[in-house]
């Protein structure tokens, strides 16, 4: 079997609210596969259906080819799950955690004890000694959760928004942990608000907007989906705005030109990057407009995420979808 996790059509009603709208996914064994949207996209709630501590409504949703809702008790026995808060004990130092969490999963003494050894060197927490949680930097306690969703050896490791808060030091010691599970076989699923933590980390993206997938692929897909390198022109005088906008339109063959009138500044979406800039340079100098700067540019994480989940008009998500097939 080469999909570990599949989602077909799930929906998940609280009240009148559906935060899942036929939900479609598919995660490929022994890959990281990054969901990706805005709070309330439904990205919690659907890793709360797979990991059986939420019941849906409808559609079919299997983990390990099991069915998450009439097997739950098989499919618990295949994930582990890191959630967006902490599930450790402060007190206790990361040794006495991993032992407890092994002891809760019914393994024995001695074997919860060999197993806190192992995650503890396997996380670069082996020199915390008899240090207690609570003196833990923001990213060695990631870690530390990290490890105890590892105590049973999971075939499927879901990570729920896992660096939210965390300053960019403890991000990077949590992407090199999950870095470290893949090489080892483990099936990550991973949600996040964060582009740049997807692209990282993720073989494959799924963007989630409003309960339902609503474009797919590989981050460089996801980044040539909002029109692949941009275009930033800075003018001299900020009443040329309007008429350098109109050219710079005409030259990179689009009408999504956006402008900020106090940095004075045009931006747009190009293809061939040498050419719109020639022919950019060439129509302001010919209408006399002077431009203090001009330079091409990959897309902001700003500005993929908002071309992917925030367009409202119809046939917007389908447009993502066909630009990403």
């Amino acid at each position: 079997m080469t999909e570990v996790i599949v989602m077909e059509g799930v929906r998940k009603r609280y009240g009148g609210r559906r935060a899942l709208d036929g939900l479609d996914l598919t995660v490929a064994r022994g890959t990281v596969h990054g969901v990706l949207g805005p709070n309330g996209a439904g990205k919690t709630t659907a890793v709360r259906v797979m990991a059986t501590l939420l019941r849906h409504d409808e559609g079919v949703a299997r983990v390990a080819g099991f069915d998450v809702r009439t097997q739950g008790s098989e499919v618990r026995r295949r994930i582990g799950l890191l959630g967006q808060h902490a599930a450790v004990d402060e007190e206790l130092s990361g040794r006495q955690n991993l032992e407890m969490f092994g002891r809760l999963h019914r393994l024995g003494a001695r074997r919860a004890a060999a197993r806190a050894g192992e995650l503890l060197g396997r996380f670069g927490l082996g020199d915390t000694g008899r240090k207690a949680v609570k003196r833990y930097s923001g990213g060695m306690r990631r870690r530390l959760d990290l490890a105890a969703s590892l105590i049973t050896d999971p075939e499927v490791l879901f990570l729920d928004e896992p660096t939210t808060g965390l300053d960019p030091r403890g991000r990077a010691e949590v992407w090199s942990a999950v870095r470290s599970l893949v090489g080892g076989g483990t099936t990550v699923l991973l949600t996040t608000q964060y582009l740049e933590e997807a692209d990282q980390l993720a073989d494959h993206i799924s963007v989630v907007d409003g309960g339902r997938v609503v474009a797919h692929g590989t981050a460089d897909a996801l980044k040539a989906a909002t029109g692949g390198d941009r275009i930033d022109v800075v003018l001299r005088d900020a009443g040329q705005l309007g008429e350098a906008a109109r050219l710079l339109a005409g030259a990179a063959g689009t009408y999504a030109v956006g402008t900020d009138v106090d940095r004075r500044l045009l931006s747009a979406p190009v293809t061939d990057r040498m050419a719109v800039l020639t022919e950019v340079v060439r129509v302001l100098d010919a209408a006399g407009i002077e431009a203090e700067d001009i330079a091409l540019r990959r897309p902001t994480l700003d500005e993929v995420f908002l071309h992917l989940t925030g367009g409202d008009r119809p046939g917007h998500h389908d447009q993502q979808q066909e630009a990403l097939a």
